[in-house]
């Protein structure tokens, strides 16, 4: 019987429940899913690599077949290393879709043998991107909705109310 393993790479800066929902249900799909949380600090991360990854695994909780570790580099030779050839990405709105199908394409020329899965949110999640959370946490806004416990807790660390 063959191993089952996925990649869902991303920022995650923060962590969103759009995000813990993909994973989730990521989970009932595969047998292993390796979380990649991009280590791009010219994207200027609120949170740092190993924050993320931290705040992924308080979120998720402990799981049989979760691993959450820093992406450097190309998708493809993170994909090789790990013997893993699925990568799933979410995809919220048609406007999402473009630049996830791009790269989709590039992945799969680089390595053939790679397959790029897209998942949708759940409804209530569907608006949601880390870049949003952060702006609302920024301007003191509740983010509660949004994010799990551990999360919020961050953010407000990272936002204090003056």
């Amino acid at each position: 019987m063959s191993h089952r393993r996925a990649i869902y790479p991303g920022s995650f800066d923060p962590v969103t429940n759009g995000h813990l929902d993909l994973i989730t249900r990521s989970l009932g799909l595969f047998d292993e899913v390796i979380v990649g949380v991009a280590d791009n600090e010219a994207k200027n991360p609120l949170f740092t690599t190993a924050e993320r990854v931290d705040l992924i695994e308080k979120s998720v909780g402990p799981h049989e077949g979760l691993l959450v570790e820093p992406l450097n580099g190309l998708l493809v030779d993170f994909c090789r290393r790990r013997g893993a050839f699925v990568v799933i990405r979410g995809l919220r709105a048609v406007s999402d879709f473009e630049f996830e199908f791009q790269m989709a394409l590039t992945n799969r020329r680089l390595e053939p043998k790679i397959e790029t899965i897209f998942l949708t949110p759940r409804e209530d999640c569907i608006f949601l991107s880390s870049r949003i959370v952060k702006e609302v946490a920024r301007l003191g806004g509740d983010v509660s909705p949004f994010v799990s416990v551990s999360t919020l807790a961050s953010l407000k660390e990272k936002f204090p109310k003056e």
